[in-house]
């Protein structure tokens, strides 16, 4: 395993719920920002996220907007991404990363949203 290891994925209903996980015990979580990421079939990768090192200054894409929430636990050097009214559409596999480019990013969670 990477520096980046995330989890959470599943299968859920459109409507639905998910709170993704990115352990980064591996890096130097306190000094990172850090991203959400994801890749839909046969799309690019799209940021959808990001978090400065202390929590308090948080980005979303227009596409999740609204629907999500991002957060940290430094501590714990953990990164939540929780995912809310789900649709179809966000069916991707998601990833975290210190950028928003996705450079060194984890194996990825799969999140697929049935409808």
């Amino acid at each position: 395993e990477g520096p980046l290891v995330e989890s959470g994925g599943g299968l859920v209903e459109a409507g639905g719920s998910l709170t993704l996980s990115c352990d980064a015990s591996g890096i130097n979580f306190s000094g990172a920002w850090m991203s959400w990421l994801r890749r839909a079939p046969g799309k690019t990768l799209e940021w959808i996220s990001e978090i400065n090192r202390n929590g308090a200054t948080t980005y979303y894409a227009d596409s999740i907007k609204g629907r999500a929430t991002i957060s940290r636990d430094n501590a714990k050097k953990m990164l939540y991404l929780q995912l809310n009214s789900l649709k179809p559409e966000d069916t991707a596999m998601y990833y975290c990363a210190q950028n928003r480019r996705g450079d060194s990013r984890g194996h990825g969670t799969q999140v697929t949203v049935s409808s």
